[in-house]
């Protein structure tokens, strides 16, 4: 994911986009602060899925941002914020739509032999292993505690 970035930026640069350009910056900048961080911990740079993590942070600050702005009537910000939702969005993996999502919740289900409530973790914990960065777990966790409770 980190190719990915710098060549991006390198390519915003050359096109002169200065909207992307300052994402692509914000996004290396903060990939750069986790790595400090994890320095300290005495491990590697950061992995591909805290790379993506970082990422998703940064589209969930942007929707916040954009939601305020677009109440207050401040469009001309939630354009820009709109703008960087769709530059963060173009490097995070595809999401999966609600019947996929419901599919890929059966077949964790299964898959732990979970069979109440009580087994909510494992069923996230797999979905998460299985689909990391394609599912909304927060609107997810909802989906499986119901597919639990039948």
């Amino acid at each position: 994911m980190r190719e990915e970035f710098s060549e991006g930026l390198k390519q915003a640069l050359k096109a002169r986009d200065s909207r992307r350009t300052a994402t692509l910056r914000a996004i290396t900048a903060a990939i750069k602060d986790k790595d400090i961080a994890i320095r300290q911990e005495n491990r590697g740079p950061a992995t591909n899925e805290e790379i993506l993590a970082i990422v998703q942070k940064m589209v969930k600050q942007r929707e916040e941002s954009f939601a305020i702005y677009a109440q207050a009537g401040r469009a001309d910000l939630a354009t820009v914020e709109k703008e960087e939702i769709d530059i963060l969005n173009e490097f995070l993996p595809k999401g999966l739509s609600e019947e996929e999502v419901e599919a890929a919740i059966r077949a964790a289900i299964v898959a732990t032999g979970a069979e109440g409530a009580k087994d909510m973790g494992k069923v996230i914990a797999q979905l998460k292993v299985d689909y990391p960065g394609r599912i909304d777990f927060g609107k997810a966790s909802g989906k499986v505690r119901a597919a639990l409770s039948t």
